[in-house]
């Protein structure tokens, strides 16, 4: 969700803008990316991969588990810069408008979930399996933080504070305890295969409670952006700093924070290694935001800055236009592995799981290298459609 103009742009050229420009700089790039990264993780989890689990220690390799840690920040950083700019828009627009504007704004994002995006991961019309996922999931804290942002902001940090720290203690409850809402716990906080009609399954992959916390975190850190750049980028700092101490203390003594804990890995100081690193993401721990927010907020702090180096600023082309990059990389990754699935292994390619289900299963290279061919491809039309976006004031183009 970016409503600003970044520096050099065909914004209003006024001194508001201006003051905006490091901050725009900073969202857009860091935003940017993350969906870069994203598009990596969709490549080799989904699209162009082999199916082995990067994060079981006993098949994993070192450039496998990376290449799936490092794509840990995307979510994370993707909903918690939403707060940012949902909190920005407000204080331009009013918190009536801003109520608004998140109420529809989120129920358009479930509806693209379980429409567009849905048949991009899951192209079966007949709707016999759907998986909700962070689309879904940042539909619906749009439409909780339409509610939270009438509150004080404190009352906001507070909400997020104590989701993003406290939910780990429900880690014990199981959806099967709570009988005929079940399906309720498994949405707020244990992915879960439901079935809500007969031959129809949905399997929730990103309970909500969790990211509500992260976006309510967000907004409540909005008004820094008003703060000078030396003092924001000081806070900036600290904060991250201190996010990554406490992932890193809470992770050693290992009392607190994620449901899985590390080990010494038989295969060498490596692996063990990675073994501390890998933290719960399906809902996100609380070491598993600290130790993804905490280095994002350290590198927001470095990108905000009046200019960006050139070999950055493709990053803001992709952070402008977060949803028109997110339906376009999905099918461009869809499309072209079906393709070269079909020339790899004939017809028996379209086989769901534990079949090829439309994936060349290429080793890891395969997916670096579509990664790459699908971000260069995406610059230029999200480009185009940035461009459109600075051009036109239409309102539907605030929800795309």
């Amino acid at each position: 969700m970016s409503d600003t103009h970044p520096a050099g742009t065909t914004g209003p050229a006024n001194a508001a803008t201006t003051a905006r420009a490091p901050r725009t700089l900073a969202i857009d790039a860091l935003r940017g990316a993350v969906m870069v990264l994203m598009v990596l993780d969709h490549a080799r989890s989904m699209y162009f991969g082999r199916a082995i689990e990067p994060t079981d220690m006993a098949v994993t390799t070192v450039a496998l588990f990376l290449t799936r840690w490092v794509t840990h920040y995307c979510a994370p950083v993707f909903v918690f810069l939403a707060g940012v700019s949902a909190f920005l828009y407000g204080a331009r627009h009013g918190s009536a408008r801003v109520s608004r504007y998140l109420l529809t704004r989120g129920a358009w994002l479930v509806l693209l979930e379980v429409t567009v995006v849905r048949l991009g991961f899951v192209p079966d019309p007949t709707y016999r399996f759907t998986v909700l996922q962070v689309i879904w999931a940042i539909g619906w804290c749009f439409v909780v933080l339409a509610a939270l942002s009438r509150l004080p902001r404190v009352a906001v940090l507070v909400v997020g504070a104590v989701i993003v720290g406290g939910h780990n203690l429900l880690d014990r409850f199981d959806a099967l305890d709570h009988g005929s809402v079940d399906w309720l716990w498994s949405i707020l906080h244990e992915p879960s295969l439901l079935e809500p009609l007969p031959g129809r399954r949905v399997y929730v992959g990103y309970p909500l409670l969790p990211w509500i916390g992260v976006i309510c975190l967000g907004w409540s850190l909005g008004p820094w952006f008003a703060r000078a750049a030396e003092e924001r980028r000081r806070w900036l700092v600290r904060l991250g700093l201190a996010a990554i101490a406490l992932f890193v203390v809470l992770r050693a003594i290992d009392v607190y924070g994620d449901p899985d804990p590390w080990s010494v890995q038989s295969r060498g100081a490596a692996f063990t290694v990675l073994s501390f690193l890998n933290t719960h993401k399906y809902p996100p721990s609380l070491l598993y935001l600290a130790m993804t927010l905490g280095p994002a907020l350290v590198a927001l702090a470095w990108l905000d800055r009046a200019r960006l180096p050139a070999w950055l600023q493709p990053l803001l082309v992709f952070g402008r236009v977060p949803l028109f990059f997110y339906v376009a990389h999905l099918y461009l990754l869809r499309i072209s592995s079906g393709i070269l699935a079909f020339a790899h292994f004939g017809p028996s390619a379209f086989e769901p799981p534990p079949g090829h289900a439309g994936s060349p299963a290429y080793p890891l290279w395969g997916a670096y290298l579509a990664w790459i061919v699908v971000v260069v491809a995406l610059y230029w039309p999200c480009r185009w459609f940035a461009r459109l976006k600075e051009r036109r004031a239409d309102w539907w183009l605030g929800y795309l």
